[in-house]
Formats: C-alpha cells, sequence, structure tokens
C-alpha cells in the first residue's frame, strides 16, 4: 500500500499522438506500461496481453517520430515499453487501421484473404507488424520472403504455421488502400511538432530529457532514478517482478547520444540508438554479422531496445557483449562535474566495465554514452555464433565471437568474447594467448580448443547444462577454423536462405 500511494503522488500527464489528434492522459504513474494505458485508460483492447514479456508479439503497436522533418515507423512490444516513454510520439493500435467506413487496411485485408488468422489472438500483433513493414516500404512494394520472415519474427502463432501469414505480408503491396486507411504524413509531422513543443512539468517523476548535459545534470542530482534506454529490460521487472520506480531516468531523448558517428579508426554509437540501427552500423562495416544481429530477439524488441542498455544491463548471456568485446570495443562513461561546471568522461574497455552479475564499474552520478567500435582492418577474419533453443527470437545458451588476423599462415592477432558461460560476458584471455602467434592449423586449433574449454566454468540452467556449454564452447572454435578454410555447408546463412526458398 505504501508503494502504491508513492507511486500515485508521482504520477504525470502524458501526452502522444492517436489517429493523428493529441490523446493527454493524467496520473499515469513513472512505472505504467504502455499496454496497461492503451488497454485499461483508452479501451483499445485489441492489443492483447500475451506473454507479457516481450516474447510473442500479441502486443505489438506502431510508434511514429518526426525525424529530420519525415515520419519513421518502428513496431514495437507495448506490454515492457513504459509509457512515458512515447511522449509527443505518434501510436496505431490495430483499432487504427481501418477506414472510417470499415473497410480494411491492406494489412488486415491481405490476412483476410491470405487465412492468416485462425483463433486469432495473435492477429492484432501480426497485423500491426505487417502494418509497420506496410509504412516502412512504401505501401508493400517489394516485400521478399526473407523481409517478411525477419520483420515477423517478433511475432508468435500456435495455429497458422506462419505461411499464410508470410504470404499476407508479400500480398499486402498489390491490394488497394481505402480512403481514410493511409497516414497523412504531413499533417502528423506538424501535429507531433507542436505536442514537442510543450515543456515538461517541474519535479516530474518520469525524467527524458533531449540533451546530454541536462541528462548528466539529471544523474548527479538524481542518482537513485531508474535509469531507462528502451525499456525492454527494465520492463520485465515492472511486469514479472511488480516493482515500482519512484522516478525514471530515460536515456534515449538526449539528441546527442542517438546518432552513429564515423571516425577514421572507429565508429562510434550513442547510448540512445536503437539495436536495429546499432547493428545496422555494425552490418554496414561487416556484412558477416547480419544474420546474428537478425537474431537479436525479434524486430519489435530491437527497435525499442538500445545497445547501450544491453550493456549497460551487462547480462551474462546478452549477445551484444560478445560481440563488441571480440571486435574490441570500448566505452565512454560520462557525468556532470559540478564543481568545475563541465561534463567529465572516461574510457575503459568493454570487458572492463564489469565486476560480476549485473554489476559495474560506474558510479552512481555516471551514464554509460558511448560505445566506441574499431572498424575492420586488412586480413580480417571475423565470425560471432549463436547457439538458442529456437533460431528466431530467443536468448542464447552459449555465444561466441571471435575476430583474428593471420598473416603468414601465423596468428598475428586474436580477441574473443563469450556469452553464457560466466557470471558476466567476458573476454577469453587465456585461449587468446595459446593461439596468438602459433601457426594457424589443425594443431593450434586443438590446443586452443582444450585452453577454451578450460577457461569458463558455465553452469547449468533452463536453457543448457554446463557440460553441453563446456563441449560447444570447443565445437564453436572448431567451426571458426573450418569456416576459416572456407568450409560453408555448415553455415547457417546457407541453411536459412534454404528453408526460406521452400517455403516460397
Amino acid at each position: 500500500m505504501l508503494a502504491r500511494m508513492s507511486t500515485e503522488t508521482s504520477a504525470q500527464t502524458l501526452s502522444f499522438l492517436r489517429r493523428g489528434q493529441p490523446v493527454t492522459l493524467r496520473h499515469v504513474a513513472p512505472e505504467r506500461t504502455l499496454l496497461e494505458v492503451l488497454r485499461e485508460d483508452l479501451h483499445c483492447t485489441g492489443t492483447k496481453e500475451g506473454c507479457g514479456e516481450g516474447d510473442c508479439g500479441a502486443c505489438t503497436v506502431v510508434l511514429g517520430e518526426a525525424v529530420d522533418g519525415k515520419l519513421e515507423y518502428k513496431a514495437i512490444n507495448s506490454c515492457i515499453r513504459l509509457a512515458h516513454s512515447v511522449e509527443g510520439l505518434a501510436v496505431w493500435t490495430a483499432e487504427d487501421l481501418a477506414a472510417p467506413g470499415g473497410e480494411l487496411h491492406p494489412a488486415q485485408e491481405a490476412m483476410v484473404q491470405c487465412h492468416g488468422s485462425q483463433c486469432g489472438f495473435c492477429t492484432p500483433g501480426f497485423v500491426m507488424s505487417l502494418f509497420g513493414m506496410y509504412q516502412n516500404t512504401k505501401g508493400g512494394q517489394g516485400i521478399t520472403r526473407a523481409r517478411a520472415q525477419v520483420d515477423l519474427s517478433g511475432n508468435l502463432c500456435r495455429c497458422t504455421g506462419y505461411r499464410p501469414i508470410l504470404d499476407a505480408a508479400q500480398q499486402m503491396g498489390g491490394l488497394p488502400l481505402p480512403a481514410g486507411c493511409g497516414v497523412d504524413e504531413a499533417a502528423t509531422v506538424a501535429a507531433l511538432q507542436a505536442l514537442n513543443r510543450q515543456k515538461p512539468a517541474e519535479g516530474a517523476a518520469y525524467l527524458r530529457p533531449t540533451a546530454l548535459t541536462p541528462l548528466l545534470q539529471l544523474r548527479a542530482a538524481h542518482p537513485q532514478a531508474q535509469v531507462v534506454a528502451g525499456c525492454t529490460d527494465v520492463g520485465l521487472w515492472v511486469t514479472k517482478l511488480h516493482k515500482r520506480f519512484g522516478q525514471v531516468l530515460d536515456v534515449t531523448a538526449a539528441r546527442e547520444l542517438r546518432r552513429v558517428e564515423t571516425y577514421p579508426h572507429h565508429i562510434a554509437i550513442g547510448a540512445a540508438v536503437s539495436l536495429s540501427e546499432a547493428y545496422a552500423a555494425l552490418v554496414s562495416e561487416r556484412p558477416q554479422l547480419q544474420t546474428f544481429a537478425q537474431r537479436f530477439a525479434g524486430l519489435p524488441v530491437r527497435n525499442s531496445g538500445t545497445l547501450g542498455g544491453n550493456v549497460a544491463n551487462g547480462s551474462p548471456i546478452g549477445d551484444s557483449m560478445p560481440l563488441l568485446i571480440a571486435l574490441g570495443a570500448s566505452v565512454v562513461l560520462m557525468r556532470w562535474d559540478a564543481g568545475r561546471g563541465r561534463v567529465a568522461h572516461r574510457e575503459l574497455r568493454l570487458e572492463d566495465l564489469y565486476t560480476g552479475y549485473r554489476t559495474n564499474v560506474m558510479k552512481p552520478d555516471e551514464l554509460l554514452c558511448w560505445i566506441k567500435v574499431p572498424r575492420p582492418q586488412a586480413g580480417e577474419f571475423m565470425r560471432v555464433y549463436k547457439i538458442s533453443k529456437r533460431f528466431d527470437d530467443d536468448i542464447s545458451a552459449v555465444c561466441l565471437a571471435i575476430r583474428m588476423v593471420v598473416e603468414s599462415g601465423v596468428v598475428k592477432e586474436v580477441s574473443i568474447g563469450a556469452g553464457g558461460v560466466a557470471a558476466t560476458p567476458a573476454r577469453a584471455r587465456q585461449t587468446e594467448a595459446a593461439l596468438c602467434g602459433q601457426p594457424w592449423n589443425a594443431d593450434t586449433v586443438m590446443a586452443a580448443v582444450a585452453a577454451l574449454r578450460a577457461e569458463f566454468q558455465p553452469i547449468s540452467d533452463m536453457r543448457a547444462s554446463a557440460a553441453y556449454r563446456h563441449t560447444v564452447l570447443g565445437n564453436l572454435l572448431q567451426r571458426f577454423w573450418l569456416e576459416s578454410q572456407g568450409l560453408q555447408h555448415i553455415n547457417l546463412d546457407t541453411l536459412n536462405a534454404a528453408t526460406l526458398e521452400a517455403l516460397a
């Protein structure tokens, strides 16, 4: 009762666009989810609660944001998205697509024509993912089977077997758009700009500053505030652990942290850059990461979550960290130095950020603001492997990333990141030592496999046994060796392409 009373006194007003018109809700507590607000306050019960943890996609809605005068659309999970994080954005739900006269939007009509719905519980979420795809492809044009599978990876269905839903994704672009179904983008952008001219109330419980310096000053003033950067993990604390927050500090509106900057020797990814955008930047530098990037959760999670949040969270089974460790990434921590009246920062290797299970070296007034990733160098061979029970939308049992440079048959450089095998994401330093300076041949690989298996003592849990993880670690290093020698048929990219071709 005391926790609920403190939450009620810290509630504030929430404003966003729906159907092109401003919606204002008062007394919205900082930990309320967008799904709760939609269903309970706006009675949008077409948006369903399935898993409550961003896995099933039944709660999918689409957000619109004005960026450089144009609308950007993102399908997201409303069940784990804190409601105040959509302040000043546009929100579309399943109730918002049909024309006033009842004519269906092409995303809906295609599902009807292709028999893409059976029990119907997941259907609103699929329709919203299709709507997001429709808007992002200029009316559903040129959608391939592979694109449809990637964009729908965050939606689960127990009935249809997915084939008719994939058919709907490819067919909706050929259906007419009824009058009243389209988005007036110019009017929506103008309405969003007007909405965002409003100033937040003093003493707000949900703090979402639009610039870096105010963000750091707020962190210094409110070190007890819960920091969020996409809510995909903190949202679980609300839905599963029933946590309540007196104050929340959201980093995702700080414009400096929403950028990916390219320099001669590295790229710098801001802490507010979504996982979708961050991985797109990494893939543009290293195309071989494409499949791994698409296997990080589903698209709605990647659209909400941020790379900075994933790294700061420090889960030992988080997929980003082993990859970044292997790439030699570093993090920039920043704070407001009140004594000097300026921003202070320090930089450290990513693997040195963590001190234990979900603990790190950050001070109470510090924020992780940038991730710096070295650019590829000549002769680099890079692979990252994710082992999970499901191919799509699942958490790793083991993740292993390896980057190597071989010159004249000798390992000149090597860096290895591992996840799921220790209390923190870890760098395999002993294995690196066993490889560096050695001839790149089968004997060296066998010695390195033994070193890698000896370096970690994984635990058994619901995802895998310790023995399985121990065995897989070595097997993945052997796979890396085989791929470096040109063996391709063991590559999941090849197998997935064949599967998609069979479905077409």
